[in-house]
């Protein structure tokens, strides 16, 4: 399980990332479809260099909500 950030990104799309895995971004026209598409780029994130034999970035992140 990995965690995602959601926020609005430009011409109303939502933007995703997981910040436990650098560069794994994604986008959709709804928040279902920016959740499913996040999912789907987290699973090939994980998946390519498990093919390969590398290892998997580590679940390393916590979240904190600052108010500011």
């Amino acid at each position: 399980m990995r965690q995602a950030i959601l926020y609005p990104g430009e011409i109303g799309y939502g933007v995703a990332e997981a910040p436990s895995l650098p560069g794994c971004v994604s986008q959709g026209k709804t928040i279902q479809e920016t959740i499913q598409n996040i999912r789907e780029a987290i699973e090939g994130y994980v998946l390519a260099p498990e093919e390969e034999g590398l290892a998997v970035p580590l679940y390393n992140c916590d979240a904190v909500l600052v108010e500011a």
